[in-house]
């Protein structure tokens, strides 16, 4: 019972951010981004199927979507 209790709690911080709202993530991750002084990149919000050609930074939607970042070109 303690077993089932303590696994309980242990998943719930995991449960509540992979069902955190898209454009709520991707604000922290655009704040947390610019903090560290990144310039020049995207966040975009796919399907999880589709999420490549970039780094893949966060998981909203209940894990329908990811937010994948990519750095723009220098010119």
């Amino acid at each position: 019972m303690k077993q089932n209790i303590l696994a309980a709690i242990l998943t719930l911080p995991t449960l509540a951010v992979a069902a955190k709202p898209c454009d709520e993530l991707k604000g922290e991750i655009a704040a947390h981004l610019d903090g560290k002084g990144v310039k020049s990149y995207s966040l975009d919000v796919v399907p999880a199927a589709e999420a490549n050609g970039g780094k893949v930074v966060g998981s909203c939607d209940a894990g329908a979507k990811r937010i994948v970042y990519k750095r723009a070109q220098s010119l």
